[in-house]
């Protein structure tokens, strides 16, 4: 399939799983600077024995992929030298044993806070000291320096590391510079300004950013902890992790359900909201399927595991959202370039204004100009928008799972801010896909009976929905000796021999191809014609129901600005149409085959100008192609359908085409709030670079300009969180 230059995100989508890289992870402990944390990511990508990488800040997690294992070992010693060149104290766990020996290291953690909380201490205490009191100039100079050194320390330290190792214009290095010029022209008490603001600033910002990942693993807290698993002896607590297939499992009253399974005992009310977002609880019983994640209300339950954890929904969900942040939102992909510019260009203008004014400029002074060139070093760091952009998609997505909507990347989320036209497939999306024969109907020598049975025949081997509900209504048993040759004809029918007589089972272009005279039904619903022996035998009407809240769907997309409503279907143009009048569609094509709904698609597209996102809603099972050609591809998942999870960029978990509204909503919610860190980022660093440049600012207030502006874009960014 030829696809256009416009269209789906191709370039972030699911890697192939025939794709033979391997997949590894790895954690960075104490990773807490998000422009290094991107530095690392870059360096990463250009190993070549690296096929893709990408680090996610929030969680701390490098992961990798490897044209080669055998090469791991190698790859792993070349991460430790970058992460070591970047940043010295970041360790980087990959097995069970590097991650045991951090954690016994947290004593002596501990204890080094201790002691640089001590120090920094005195040196706030010196540099208030100095400023209450009036000194003589050496002795006040002599305050601020220890106080300087005191509360500077660690920044020095890691400037001077990092500028043997060649990393300069990191924030450790232009805080150091802005400083040690302040003192230079004798502005000592601005000088450890700069390093005790931005201490405290970093301070909170990491508490910020600490809170904003607890509060995004909180809302996908669906993670189990323990199994009560059932043997010869009684209960084992265990590890979900542990417990195999066929195993059984006891779940009490506020437990979460570990594994997914369906239930062999007992009946209780079970809380959803986890994975679906659904709020009210629903009952279950002997044969109802319980999934991971789910809790348990009241009543004990027995369940058989039917996934291992690693298959299970809860594993699934997490993974895909923890790793969403690997599709990155192109407003992330722009920050991101434009802060490995930012900082040296400001840094070259701020050599410049120190150098050039004393110059070509008589009667300036060198340490008036170089005074307002440190305020260009200071309000030089990038953080605020290298931290806050990608927490907000982060924080998005998070809320779009706790509202039982899974997206898989924040380039997905960003996307659906600008649809205009919704495309829906019928069976099991605005409907329900539950079909019932509502009518049979015979013609010439053949009983509505022999016409049910000769279809019941045809389809026993079939598992498409319109086929298990023939079988339901003839609800008898089939000789399966009798039948031979049974073929499907993709978008048409099935054929096959029912004790040696051809029989044909389908609709109507089966029934031309075959040139079989068929009756023109104008019934309400699916008509399946029936022929045997070439004979046109009668016709089978099967309706299925519109689900509940497609109407509303609909009226809410309207609602929000979507000005084109469509749906695309295989089924006859009566079903169709009485689905488009009953939900107030736009549109409505009938009667088309897998590849015509692609061609229609093509169309719908192409009258767009391609200005706009498609989203295309279909069940992520038989729509593969439509769903791989739209700009967004959106499966009603269904509770744990593994083919609709794989299939599309958004999946709805609760079959509610209403979800889709609420998506567009966190959307804009999310995309809202990154403009607004942008604009704040910027606009107050642009502030203070013309005041600073004019005279009018100082390096209190550029400091400012730095880690306050960081920190109040991480508190605006969790607000994406809530929804």
């Amino acid at each position: 399939m030829n696809m256009t230059a416009g269209g789906k995100l191709q370039e972030d989508r699911n890697v192939n799983e025939k794709d033979n890289c391997k997949r590894k992870e790895f954690i960075l402990e104490d990773l807490c600077c998000a422009n290094c944390a991107s530095k690392i990511e870059n360096q990463v990508k250009n190993i070549p024995e690296v096929k893709t990488a990408y680090l996610n800040f929030l969680s701390k997690k490098l992961v990798i992929q490897l044209e080669d294992e055998e090469k791991l070992n190698y790859v792993i010693k070349k991460i430790k030298n970058i992460v070591n060149t970047i940043e010295p104290e970041v360790k980087v766990l990959y097995d069970v044993k590097s991650t045991e020996s951090g954690k016994n290291e947290n004593c002596d953690k501990t204890k080094n806070g201790r002691t640089g909380n001590a120090i920094l201490g005195i040196g706030i205490l010196l540099y208030i000291i100095a400023m209450i009191f009036d000194f003589q100039f050496k002795i006040e100079m002599v305050l601020y320096l220890i106080s300087y050194v005191a509360v500077g320390k660690e920044i020095l330290l890691k400037a001077v590391r990092n500028t043997v190792r060649g990393q300069l214009f990191d924030e450790n290095f232009l805080m150091c510079v802005a400083s040690i010029g302040a003192f230079s022209i004798k502005q000592f008490p601005e000088a450890v300004a700069v390093m005790l603001f931005y201490r405290v600033g970093e301070y909170f910002q990491d508490k910020a950013v600490d809170h904003s990942r607890k509060s995004i693993s909180d809302l996908m807290n669906i993670k189990p902890d323990f199994a009560n698993v059932k043997v010869k002896d009684g209960v084992k607590k265990m590890s979900p992790e542990k417990v195999n297939i066929g195993d059984i499992i006891l779940v009490k009253p506020g437990e979460k359900i570990p594994l997914d399974g369906k239930i062999i005992n007992g009946s209780s009310m079970i809380d959803t909201s986890a994975l679906t977002g659904e709020s009210v609880p629903r009952s279950v019983s002997i044969d109802d399927e319980v999934l991971s994640g789910f809790i348990n209300k009241n009543g004990v339950l027995s369940v058989k595991v039917t996934k291992e954890f690693g298959q299970s929904t809860a594993a699934k969900i997490l993974d895909l959202v923890q790793n969403a942040s690997s599709k990155k939102a192109p407003t992330e992909n722009f920050i991101t370039k434009f802060a490995r510019y930012y900082t040296p260009t400001i840094v070259i203008l701020s050599l410049m204004l120190a150098v050039l004014p004393p110059v070509l400029i008589s009667g300036e002074t060198f340490s008036t100009w170089l005074y307002r060139a440190l305020i260009f070093l200071v309000v030089s760091c990038p953080c605020a928008l290298v931290i806050s952009i990608p927490l907000g998609f982060f924080g998005g997505i998070g809320s779009a799972s706790k509202n039982g909507i899974l997206v898989k990347g924040g380039n997905y989320l960003e996307a659906l801010n600008d649809v205009n036209t919704v495309v829906f497939d019928k069976t099991g999306t605005l409907t329900r896909g539950v079909f019932e024969v509502t009518k049979v109907k015979s013609f010439g020598n053949f009983e509505e009976e022999d016409v049910l049975r000769y279809a019941s025949c045809a389809e026993v081997y079939s598992n498409h929905p319109i086929s298990i509900s023939i079988l339901k209504a003839y609800n008898r048993e089939i000789e399966r000796g009798l039948i031979e040759d049974c073929s499907e004809i993709p978008g048409k029918g099935i054929e096959a021999a029912v004790g040696g007589i051809q029989v044909l089972v389908g609709n109507e272009s089966l029934m031309a191809d075959n040139k079989i005279p068929a009756e023109k039904i104008q019934e309400i619903g699916t008509i399946v014609h029936v022929a045997v022996g070439r004979k046109y035998a009668g016709y089978i009407v099967i309706s299925d129901e519109i689900r509940e809240d497609s109407k509303e769907a609909v009226k809410n997309l309207k609602k929000i600005g979507i000005e084109k409503v469509v749906m695309l279907t295989g089924d006859s143009y009566s079903a169709g149409k009485r689905v488009a009048e009953n939900i107030g569609l736009d549109e409505a094509y009938t009667e088309l085959l897998p590849d015509e709904k692609v061609k229609k698609l093509e169309e719908i597209y192409n009258e767009n100008h391609r200005r706009h996102k498609l989203v295309f809603v279909g069940d992520g099972i038989n729509d593969a192609p439509v769903l791989a050609r739209s700009d967004v591809g959106v499966a009603m998942g269904g509770i744990g359908s593994d083919a609709a999870i794989e299939a599309a960029d958004v999946v709805i978990m609760t079959d509610e085409p209403s979800k889709l509204s609420v998506a567009i909503k966190i959307a804009r919610k999310t995309k809202k709030v990154v403009v607004q860190n942008i604009v704040i980022a910027l606009g107050v660093k642009f502030i203070i670079l013309i005041l600073g440049a004019l005279g009018m600012a100082n390096i209190w207030e550029a400091v400012f300009g730095d880690v306050g502006v960081a920190l109040i874009a991480v508190l605006n960014s969790m607000r994406t969180m809530k929804f």
